[in-house]
């Protein structure tokens, strides 16, 4: 079948991207669902920062690409071997498809499957290589086994959780990546325990997501860190007890806590960042890392911060989510305004202004910038 998607052809870090369009809408050729494989309509697909790192080539994808890694959908059609999917089943996407076999996967760790892992850096899925072509009939990669920037995709079964079909597909579209990753950091990597102080650097989605797991953990004070003061506001609307600017974090936090906080997470991706919240925890305290660095930088901290001072630096992929157990849970909070993610949402577009979407989110001014690839959500 045809589908229109956005490709990736060659990394740019030319800006303005509405201007430099580093990525365009092509009409591409899908195959046909495989064996454990199932067809899904997108349904809205948000932007992610992750997506600018494929673009900008901090994050090394295999070219041509087709984008896109947060998203949910309706189930169309299955493969051989499908039983858990059924058409008309509405699914949130996950980026890392677990193969519940390998030595992580049993461990209980799926984001870390190897198979998947493996997958996913060769731009193939999880039971097969690329099937997506162009034009010309030359492959073009998944992002991330996902490629949601589409119409339409194909995706592993393994890479799909069902969500009830009366939540909005804006709303949902958050909880494949966003959530899973920030309020998974807070929740499964640090185990945040009630009245604990949690602390977070850097408010995309991301961020503000751990904000969010922050406050439905129970932490006090929850404090949010971004040189944009429009995110500052923001936090605190989703639930942070203080905000501040970067400058003055350190000194207010120790000051707030007697201390430092005994939570830190860097959303930020910057070694100079991951360095501050090391320094802004007490003695004893923890710092979780979600953000993606380029792979170039280097982490240079006071080696006496560990043994000396009991602290420690854990690294977060996906929010060490087990995503059939917490799309569902994260959900239920937000059912209960525990997660209001809708405030996050700043923008619908069409497909075709995937680059103005793009600029809005490297200038700092859009959180979650909900793409209708496919009309579900206008009709």
């Amino acid at each position: 079948m045809k589908t229109r998607a956005v490709v990736l052809r060659g990394t740019s870090t030319s800006r303005p991207y509405s201007h430099s369009r580093p990525v365009e809408v092509e009409e591409l050729t899908l195959g046909t669902p495989r064996e454990g494989e199932v067809l899904v309509r997108i349904a809205a697909a948000s932007l992610c920062h992750s997506d600018l790192s494929v673009v900008n080539g901090d994050r090394v994808r295999p070219l041509p690409m087709a984008l896109g890694h947060e998203a949910v959908g309706v189930v169309q059609e299955t493969g051989p071997g499908v039983h858990r999917f059924s058409p008309g089943d509405h699914v949130a996407l996950v980026f890392v498809p677990s193969c519940g076999f390998c030595e992580d996967c049993a461990a209980g760790r799926p984001a870390l499957c190897a198979r998947a892992a493996a997958a996913n850096g060769s731009g193939g899925l999880l039971h097969g290589p690329p099937l997506l072509t162009d034009s010309s009939g030359q492959p073009v990669h998944h992002q991330l086994g996902v490629s949601a920037f589409s119409e339409h995709a194909v995706l592993a079964q393994e890479s799909l959780v069902p969500i009830p079909d009366d939540i909005p597909f804006a709303v949902a579209s958050m909880f494949g990546c966003a959530v899973l990753t920030g309020a998974g950091a807070v929740i499964n990597t640090a185990a945040l325990r009630p009245g604990q102080s949690a602390l977070v650097y850097g408010l995309g989605g991301v961020g503000l997501s751990a904000v969010l797991g922050a406050r439905a953990a129970g932490a006090y004070p929850v404090i949010a860190v971004d040189p944009v003061q429009e995110k500052r506001e923001l936090a605190l609307r989703l639930g942070a007890t203080h905000a501040y600017a970067p400058e003055e974090a350190t000194a207010a936090v120790r000051e707030l806590t007697r201390g430092g906080a005994e939570l830190a997470v860097e959303a930020v991706g910057s070694p100079k960042v991951m360095a501050d919240a090391l320094a802004a925890v007490a003695r004893g305290g923890r710092v979780v890392s979600v953000g993606l660095p380029a792979p170039d930088r280097v982490l240079e901290v006071p080696a006496l911060a560990f043994a000396g001072e009991g602290k420690s630096l854990l690294g977060s992929y996906m929010g060490d989510a087990v995503p059939r157990r917490d799309i569902p849970r994260f959900l239920d909070l937000w059912r209960a305004g525990l997660m209001p993610v809708e405030r996050m949402h700043t923008g619908t577009l069409p497909l075709t202004d995937i680059n103005d979407a793009m600029e809005e989110l490297a200038s700092g001014r859009a959180i979650r910038q909900v793409i209708d690839t496919s009309g579900l959500l206008t009709g």
